[in-house]
């Protein structure tokens, strides 16, 4: 009689808990990017600030350093916010421009041919990834349409194997496939 008792309030305090605990998952999920996105701005600043030591063009590619930092933390956070491939995509290419510009900052100090071809490796390398980007992106999207039909065949499959049957264990096979493949 005691473990059932037991068990009675093992259950009991599980079932009060467990809504607490999916509400927690969420601001933790929450206070996590609160936590990146504050991160990054403390290292922005930090950052900037061992930048106003120095002057001219150092302190231009200082600050152009710490400004794409920050941008790859907050875009990442961001991303594994939203969670989503569009999300991943988008963080990807507000990286690259981040850094692209970075690049074209590190190029003013150049002259001549040096900086054209400097210039051109910087938009050689955003247009790369970016590229690469858009690609893994439609890579990804092609595997789960590739998955979504292998899932529907398998289905499709498993109610023609129904169709051996007849009455309830008919209807119940059908049943089961459908809830097997989520239809």
């Amino acid at each position: 009689m005691k473990i059932s008792h037991v068990t009675f309030l093992i259950a009991v305090a599980m079932a009060w808990t467990l809504p607490a605990l999916a509400q927690q998952a969420g601001q933790d999920a929450k206070t996590s990017y609160q936590y990146a996105m504050d991160t990054a701005e403390a290292a922005y600043d930090a950052a900037k600030s061992q930048c106003d030591a120095m002057a001219g063009v150092p302190h231009d590619i200082c600050v152009a350093n710490a400004r794409a930092a920050r941008i790859r933390i907050e875009e990442e956070a961001t991303a594994a916010h939203k969670n989503t491939l569009a999300a991943y995509t988008q963080a990807r290419m507000r990286i690259a421009t981040a850094f692209h510009e970075r690049d074209k900052t590190r190029c003013e100090t150049l002259v001549g041919n040096e900086r054209e071809v400097c210039l051109a490796q910087a938009k050689a390398t955003l247009v790369t990834l970016q590229a690469d980007a858009r690609a893994d992106r439609k890579a990804i999207e092609a595997r789960l349409d590739a998955n979504d039909a292998k899932i529907e065949a398998e289905y499709r499959v498993a109610l023609q194997k129904c169709d051996a049957f007849a009455g309830a264990v008919k209807d119940g096979c059908v049943s089961t496939a459908r809830t097997a493949y989520g239809k």
